[in-house]
């Protein structure tokens, strides 16, 4: 599992999917959460502006999951 590092206390989810490549644009990030192939910590997500900490896991379909730290 790769870890990607954030500056403050929180990330908004499709920003991290843009910062860890598994998104090229905040559109690309919208269609895989409509799509439903994003987790957040082992549960479905649907909501763009998720407020993530680290040590929250996000995994998308086909991609290998990232830990935010």
């Amino acid at each position: 599992m790769r870890e990607v590092p954030i500056r403050g206390e929180m990330i908004r989810l499709g920003q991290l999917l843009k910062l860890a490549g598994l998104a090229d644009s905040g559109a690309d990030a919208k269609l895989l959460l409509e799509d439903g192939d994003v987790t957040v910590n082992g549960e479905p997500e649907e909501r763009r502006g998720r407020q993530l900490h680290r040590g929250d896991v996000v995994a998308v379909v086909d991609e290998s999951p990232v830990r935010v730290a």
